[in-house]
């Protein structure tokens, strides 16, 4: 069903855009807090095996 102030289509569309979005912006959340958890720092020593 479309017409000029409605389309279907482009409706899920914008709902799997906006999805995408709300996925990275969790993923970026989670690995901002892991990388502040681990000290915040670009360059970690390395472990001795």
């Amino acid at each position: 069903m479309c017409g000029p102030k409605f389309c279907s289509m482009k409706i899920s569309q914008e709902v799997r855009d906006y999805a995408a979005a709300q996925a990275i912006e969790v993923g970026m959340a989670d690995m901002s807090e892991n990388f502040r958890a681990k000290g915040g720092e670009i360059y970690l020593k390395r472990e001795e095996a």
